[in-house]
């Protein structure tokens, strides 16, 4: 069965890497190594992209976590300043989801995201509202990993598993997707994703990534 829709992640796939100068705004604030940083910034993520805590709630409960006596608005700066972090765009991704949909293809974002970053998104990447479906996991309740985030995408996009690509910068998302029975491959770079697409002889058609 041929592919009629390709899904994409957003972070490190339509994304490019976090922005480094907020990502430094984020050290200052809380005054935290780089190690201690990291090992907090990720406790309560999934959390956050479910819909369970709000942006200024996941950066209260990071402050709480470390210990830091951090005033409201230094919350609300690293709640603007994460959401700038992820505020990045992939160029040549962006640009072959735009070929793909003026070629007759559904695209979509299915995307773990929590409501401060898709504002800033909304805000400030106009690119970001022309897909065919959107699917941002906190207005769900639920996230990749989670098997109900796919079956809620196919839905939208009125697709069979078989028919859809999903692409996603994180194994344990692509493995899910190919439980289900959609063809899903690991996103790393364009280089790459044009080899993958060969390897499985998807570029007999769709047209190739540049």
């Amino acid at each position: 069965m041929s592919i009629r829709a390709i899904a994409f992640d957003y972070g490190m796939v339509l994304s490019g890497p976090p922005e480094p100068a907020a990502r430094a705004q984020l050290l200052r604030l809380t005054g935290l190594d780089e190690d201690a940083f990291e090992a907090l910034y990720w406790v309560d993520r999934h959390a956050y992209d479910r819909g369970e805590l709000s942006g200024l709630e996941f950066w209260r409960k990071f402050a709480s976590d470390a210990r830091l006596s951090l005033d409201d608005d230094t919350l609300h700066s690293l709640n603007t300043w994460d959401a700038a972090m992820w505020t990045t765009e992939n160029h040549a991704m962006i640009r072959w989801q735009q070929r793909l949909r003026s070629e007759g293809f559904a695209t979509a974002i299915l995307s773990n995201m929590g409501d401060a970053v898709l504002a800033s998104i909304e805000r400030n990447l106009p690119w970001a509202r022309d897909f065919d479906a959107h699917i941002w996991s906190y207005q769900h309740g639920c996230a990749k990993p989670e098997l109900d985030i796919y079956y809620l995408l196919l839905q939208r996009l009125g697709t069979a598993p078989e028919e859809t690509l999903f692409l996603d910068d994180k194994q344990v998302n692509i493995d899910a997707a190919l439980r289900i029975g959609m063809q899903a491959l690991v996103f790393t770079d364009v280089a790459q994703l044009r080899q993958d697409l060969i390897s499985i002889r998807l570029d007999t058609e769709l047209p190739l990534p540049e």
